[in-house]
């Protein structure tokens, strides 16, 4: 059955996992014959906006032209007696049902079937105020539990996703914690691979690869201190660091300080992930926090051996420590700095991790999950 699909984020292309899947998944769907459109709430600085292709075969819609201003909290007397605040808020209040209304025209042109997905919490409080009547509404969380009990989203989580058909979290472990935290709506979904290449990388150049924005919760300054303690080992190979954020001038100086400036290149964003991991023997990662990592998913499916920091369920659901690849303590860099070293070290261990990588996370293929999703469809029609 062909659907419209509504697929609505914080922002169409802004840097990050949440964006890549949106796209991906939008490609997936219109193949297989759904009418997709993506919509933003907002635009994104120039910096951290992903280059997308000019002919995209869906829709893409962003609500505002500009950045909405940010919610605050009248708190007290003091707070309900500040006047222009309080017209300030209400403004608020108004643009966003504005927005809202601009949804439902959107909404009101589907036909039978059709479903919205809300990839992150912050936009699913535009979708709420639209008209969803006759509409499957899926709602998303792409980081771990563990993560939004750590931040205002877990409070809106259970706020703006309690009412939704589904909501969506990314490993049956943190689904399992959602429900005993009261939700009663959760499912898990795994994303699906971005590529799957025909043979594994060579894995013979002398590189550690790191793919992600330059951003606190990736760790990247984790993974210079990791890096600091492993690469005097190995003054041959070097750390080669894909992406961009405003991060960047703090981990560069970051990694002089640690003399790390001949051993480490800074590679900016690429449009070619899977060439930059086919020119790497080793992947690298030490984020802070996680969902379910498509840089993960994207080494593996290039045949490169990860070390990685066990941030999260849906890292020790992709990475079977020891298996096909191996995992450190979060947070721990001299355990990663260990764990790169031997990795360095022992070219049948590459070899045997990253070959065992590439059979293994093919379980996660485009197809397998896309076939998933519609069965989702299919059971929150009926």
């Amino acid at each position: 059955m062909s659907r419209d699909i509504f697929i609505v984020s914080n922002s169409v292309d802004e840097l990050g996992g949440v964006t890549t899947w949106s796209h991906q998944m939008a490609g997936l769907l219109t193949d297989r014959g759904h009418r997709v459109h993506i919509v933003g709430i907002a635009p994104v600085a120039e910096e951290i906006r992903q280059k997308l292709p000019q002919d995209l075969p869906y829709a893409m819609t962003t609500l505002y032209d500009t950045h909405p201003p940010k919610a605050r909290h009248l708190r007290g007397i003091k707070g309900r007696l500040n006047a222009p605040e309080r017209r300030r808020q209400a403004a608020r209040r108004a643009q966003m049902r504005a927005k809202a209304e601009k949804l439902n025209e959107l909404f009101r042109a589907a036909g039978p079937g059709a479903v919205v997905i809300v990839t992150q919490v912050w936009a699913m409080e535009w979708v709420a105020l639209a008209d969803t009547k006759g509409l499957g509404v899926i709602g998303m969380s792409h980081e771990s539990f563990e993560a939004s009990q750590k931040s205002t989203r877990a409070d809106r989580v259970r706020r703006h996703y309690r009412e939704v058909d589904r909501l969506l979290v990314l490993t049956p472990e943190d689904a399992d914690l959602w429900i005993r935290a009261g939700m009663e709506n959760v499912g898990s979904m795994p994303n699906p691979l971005p590529f799957m290449p025909d043979s594994p990388a060579p894995r013979t150049e002398k590189v550690v690869a790191s793919v992600g924005r330059l951003a606190f919760e990736k760790g990247v300054d984790l993974l210079l201190d990791a890096w600091a303690d492993a690469a005097p080992h190995h003054p041959d190979w070097v750390l080669r660091i894909y992406g961009a954020g405003v991060e960047e001038p703090a981990l560069r100086a970051h990694a002089a300080g640690l003399g790390l400036t001949d051993s480490v290149e800074w590679m900016g964003s690429t449009d070619d992930v899977l060439g930059a991991l086919r020119g790497a023997s080793v992947f690298a990662q030490a984020s802070r926090a996680e969902g379910f990592p498509i840089t993960l998913l994207e080494a593996m499916a290039a045949g490169v051996p990860v070390a990685a920091f066990d941030c999260a369920p849906g890292v020790r659901e992709i990475v079977a420590h020891g298996e096909d690849g191996l995992l450190a303590r979060l947070g721990n860099t001299m355990e990663l700095a260990g764990h790169l070293d031997v990795l360095m070290s022992d070219r049948a261990l590459r070899d045997r991790l990253g070959d065992n990588a590439f059979r293994s996370v093919q379980r996660y293929s485009s197809a397998e999950i896309t076939d998933r999703w519609e069965e989702l469809f299919s059971f929150l029609e009926r």
